[in-house]
């Protein structure tokens, strides 16, 4: 059984701050089950930007997988559009970001799937 979103994103947000992260809802997406992307904000002007990947976004214990939309980080603009044109596609998703000078915010996503 899938965790509805609003709970994963719940749990996730708890996780990171239990890692002294600071974390926040950018975009409030479908309550039962919205995509999550996560931007990951390195202090330093820079981000990455975890995306569900092609394909099923769960693995076979039901946990959400995640994979790198920019193979290195970006600004702010390039990953809000990237995001932004997603929402046009589809309102239902849920935007959130973490700040971690260290990039370590994988790390709190503990049993899921990052690449």
């Amino acid at each position: 059984m899938r965790l509805k979103t609003e709970f994963w994103v719940a749990a996730f947000l708890r996780r990171c701050s239990t890692e002294g992260l600071f974390g926040a809802v950018i975009h409030h997406g479908a309550d039962e089950a919205g995509v999550v992307f996560i931007y990951v904000n390195h202090l330093d002007g820079t981000y990455d930007l975890l995306v569900p990947p092609p394909g099923p976004a769960y693995d076979e214990q039901g946990e959400r997988r995640f994979i790198k939309a920019f193979k290195a980080p970006r600004d702010w603009q390039a990953a809000s559009t990237y995001v932004q044109r997603r929402r046009e596609d589809d309102p239902d998703l849920w935007a959130i970001e973490i700040e971690d000078r260290h990039g370590l915010a994988s790390i709190a996503i503990e049993g899921d799937n990052i690449s």
